[in-house]
């Protein structure tokens, strides 16, 4: 029987990774959105469900590949790896000034 689990949580990780380089689409979409007919609280659920989705996709197709190129263990580690400069990056670039 196949287990799950890893693929869950590597494709967490890499949804997690990778939600801040899709944050630009995202808001192209917002903007969409609030131009659009749908009233505020509509348009927040659209927009929470449609980048969980994205994030959920992108995620799993980029564990899946990793995981098919380099083995299931490299990718869940590599998703962590991502996360963590991720998340650096996301910090230095607030604290510049520029």
């Amino acid at each position: 029987m196949i287990d799950g689990s890893g693929l869950i949580t590597g494709s967490a990780l890499w949804a997690l990774a990778l939600y801040l380089p899709l944050s630009l689409p995202l808001a192209r979409f917002e903007a969409a959105l609030s131009e659009g007919p749908l009233p505020p609280q509509l348009q927040t659920v659209c927009l929470v469900l449609s980048s969980l989705l994205l994030a959920l996709a992108v995620g799993v197709i980029t564990h899946l590949g990793i995981g098919w190129a380099l083995g299931p263990g490299w990718s869940s580690s590599m998703a962590v790896i991502a996360l963590v400069s991720s998340v650096f990056l996301s910090l230095a670039s607030r604290a510049d000034p520029d």
